[in-house]
């Protein structure tokens, strides 16, 4: 009985991580969940971007970790993080869009219940065996890391475009009170 317990709070402890990961991404950076939300729409894409965005990290930190230099370890062991931790904070745009199709009058006033109720259903979907230990969650990282990319850049833009419109309206005040 004991071990049956055991594996039980393990597993459940696995699935509050991720839902505190994709709770704490909306808190932190909700521009960025919404954005990477709005990617999910083309989930091929983000897929493909975040795989082929990831190889290299991956290849290059499972060489690294393998090496007998503790630093070198180090930093490989980094470099396989990064793309999951950023996975992660991107993939809190999938709980988003789930969380939207669930919704609730609560969200008006507390629009992180989204990220949760979408986190707790696909959380849920990781019980299932073989496909929800391995390739939901897989395939939830990898997405993510892809619309984590997209979301940047759109922000980025979105920034930069900002920035370029302000000193010609600024140019266009100054001018007409000279």
């Amino acid at each position: 009985m004991a071990d049956i317990l055991k594996i039980l709070l393990i597993i459940i402890g696995i699935l509050l991580v991720y839902i505190s990961y994709w709770l704490l991404a909306e808190g932190l950076f909700p521009k960025l969940v919404e954005s990477a939300s709005r990617h999910y729409s083309r989930p091929l894409r983000i897929t493909f971007l975040g795989l082929g965005a990831a190889i290299l990290p991956v290849i290059l930190g499972i060489a690294l970790s393998n090496t007998a230099n503790p630093l070198f370890k180090f930093m490989g062991i980094t470099l396989l993080v990064i793309p999951g931790m950023l996975g992660l904070a991107g993939s809190a745009g999938l709980t988003f869009r789930i969380g939207e199709g669930l919704r609730s009058p609560a969200d008006e006033t507390q629009p992180w219940r989204r990220v949760l109720r979408g986190g707790i259903v696909l959380a849920f979907s990781f019980l299932l065996p073989f496909v929800g230990w391995v390739i939901i969650p897989v395939w939830v990282l990898v997405s993510g890391f892809g619309a984590f990319i997209l979301a940047v850049r759109e922000l980025r833009s979105e920034s930069s475009a900002t920035r370029s419109t302000i000193p010609s309206n600024l140019v266009a005040v100054n001018e007409a009170a000279a």
